[in-house]
């Protein structure tokens, strides 16, 4: 048998667990004959772009795969987490822990046995973070059949389906994110081609098992979270095909990170014109529907996406579109699959828009007395019909991080960065108009970044302040708000937001995409304080509530997952979800393409 993780002992368990998880409590039978049970801890944590993560340590293979392993032993309560320890009688004082460590194993044999039959997850009511009942229907099981198991090992070589409790338990978590579940997947499985994907989907779709897909780990609202276990299919392998320099395209696959794509592209003259979070993938770019600082400009990803294939959950590979740049031949698969977040079926192949480098920039900041200033200003240069390719806000918190992060000594007062780009005399004749609107709103300290060393360093120090606020709260993590409003109604939302973050005990700031209407809110919660955690889930609730009702959404660029699940019905309407239902019943009809996220779960199955 194979062992499932470092985290065990061959000793006797201590099981606690609490009278609602006594039907599930989950043994692993080990090769010594003991049981094994898994520790699980979901706190959330954040993890800076330059850490290393598990995922860099598997692309040259795990070395903790089974060899084999004919069948698995599991069943996993979701509803609630049974807290598990292990002892070691060598250093037990007394016979009396060997009596109760011999007592608890004899129940969770008896148990398992008793219990190993049955369904948990579809005979409970699974709470997801947002609150809502999640019923995951069609979802025949947590844990993995034996035969599952054997087939995937002719569907994928050995070194890339891996069991390792640690691996499962990093693709379990949302690295940056608060939102957590009871479940790890049962396995992580590494594809690299598309056909792999297909028998990876097909087997899914065989034996009912859930399927996450899985990219850069930069997600916010528990999009990789497994909340009924399964397959956790990390992408990370699939990269680039080809390049079309002379159609400015590129067909890339999903495992695809856009940092290291603009670093192929640069020699060449091109470049991929969108930039969120540092380590996203393209693949997980495409199901979020994200966007970044450049959308001002260039638009999100729905806008640079030319075509796609997809697995879909009977296994057929659809192509949504061909390369042309533009087309009017059916349905538009591609704007379909394009944020649908894993929940119709798994991306292999992306075909993206590229654009020319530009011939000059100019990079330049300045400070005002409020946050509504600032805004007003940002507005006011989308008005003039100035061709801004970014238009960036942080207020005086934001400031103080990035000093206190990067050594700077940057005015800390709410803050507008901008990006001019084209020709020489086109940027220096657009700056010049910018620096006037900024003028008329009471900036001050109107300053350029003047060599390229410059720009790129003041553009990393905005890209990494997500990581830079953890300097303001040494022990605490953050909470990531995510709201987007018309143009004309930023001021007043971001006025509106921060008055009520001021009033907040935690410390809160906030740093928009002011260009088009996206702001986010920083929030830190100090670790294991669960009242910090409901204030400040108080006032994220409160940010989409007001752009909510400023005709605005829940999430300009983040996402729904889980987080933003209860928000949909009052942003769209029931008759948009009947749909949405209808299309995540049709496309994917045993629910097992990521269950649980983007469509409430009373409009579908």
């Amino acid at each position: 048998m194979a062992s499932y993780g470092r985290r065990s002992s061959s000793a006797a368990s201590r099981l606690f667990f609490s009278s609602s998880s006594l039907s599930f409590v989950r043994p692993c039978l080990r090769s010594s004959g003991t049981f094994d049970p898994l520790r699980q801890s979901f706190r959330f944590r954040s993890r800076a772009p330059n850490s290393v993560s598990t995922l860099a340590l598997t692309k040259s293979g795990s070395n903790v795969s089974p060899k084999s392993l004919p069948r698995v032993f599991s069943r996993r309560n979701v509803s609630s987490v049974a807290e598990q320890t292990v002892s070691d009688p060598a250093k037990s004082s007394s016979w009396g822990k060997y009596v109760v460590g011999g007592l608890c194993a004899s129940a969770g044999i008896f148990l398992w046995k008793q219990y190993s039959g049955r369904d948990p997850v579809s005979s409970q009511e699974i709470p997801s973070s947002s609150g809502e009942l999640v019923l995951p229907a069609k979802v025949a099981h947590a844990g993995l059949p034996g035969a599952f198991i054997q087939e995937l090992h002719s569907a994928c070589e050995e070194d890339r389906i891996v069991f390792d409790l640690d691996e499962r338990d990093t693709h379990g978590k949302n690295m940056n994110s608060y939102h957590r579940a009871d479940n790890i997947p049962d396995v992580v499985v590494f594809p690299e081609t598309t056909e792999e994907v297909v028998s990876i989907v097909k087997l899914c779709q065989k034996y009912k098992v859930p399927i996450t897909a899985y990219g850069g780990a930069t997600s916010l609202e528990g999009h990789t979270l497994a909340l009924h276990g399964g397959v956790s299919i990390n992408m990370t392998r699939m990269k680039i095909k080809e390049l079309h320099i002379e159609d400015m395209d590129v067909v890339v696959e999903p495992g695809m990170g856009w940092i290291e794509l603009n670093q192929y592209l640069k020699p060449k003259g091109l470049f991929f014109p969108l930039d969120p979070g540092p380590g996203a993938t393209v693949g997980g770019m495409c199901a979020t529907r994200c966007s970044g600082s450049l959308a001002v400009r260039y638009g999100t990803m729905r806008d640079n996406v030319i075509s796609l294939k997809v697995v879909m959950a009977n296994g057929d590979v659809v192509k949504t579109a061909s390369r042309a740049r533009k087309s009017a031949a059916g349905y538009d698969l591609t704007r379909l699959m394009i944020g649908s977040e894993g929940t119709l079926g798994i991306i292999t192949e992306v075909t993206l828009r590229l654009q020319k480098l530009p011939e000059a920039s100019t990079v330049a900041m300045c400070n005002f007395p409020s946050i509504k200033d600032a805004a007003d200003v940002a507005i006011g240069i989308m008005h003039s019909g100035i061709q801004a390719s970014r238009v960036e806000l942080l207020d005086e918190v934001m400031m103080k991080a990035a000093n206190l992060a990067n050594g700077k000594n940057y005015t800390e007062a709410p803050t507008l960065m901008f990006e001019l780009i084209g020709t020489e005399a086109y940027v220096l004749e657009q700056t010049k108009r910018v620096k006037k609107i900024a003028e008329d709103h009471s900036a001050s300290n109107f300053t350029y970044a003047e060599s390229q060393e410059e720009k790129d360093e003041l553009w990393k120090i905005r890209k990494e302040i997500f990581w830079a606020s953890q300097t303001l709260q040494s022990d605490a993590e953050i909470l990531t708000t995510d709201v987007c409003v018309p143009l004309s109604k930023l001021a007043e939302c971001i006025a509106e937001a921060k008055a009520e973050l001021d009033k907040s005990s935690l410390i809160t700031g906030v740093i928009s995409h002011a260009g088009d209407g996206n702001f986010h809110t920083l929030i830190m919660v100090k670790q294991d304080s669960e009242e910090d955690l409901i204030e400040a889930k108080r006032l994220s609730d409160l940010m989409v509530h007001t752009a909510l009702n400023l005709g605005g959404t829940c999430t300009g660029e983040h996402g729904v997952g889980i987080g933003k699940v209860k928000y949909l019905e009052k942003e769209l309407g029931p008759e948009a979800m009947k749909v949405m239902g209808s299309i995540k019943e049709t496309l994917d009809p045993d629910n097992i393409f990521n269950p649980g996220k983007v469509v409430p779960s009373k409009y579908c199955y």
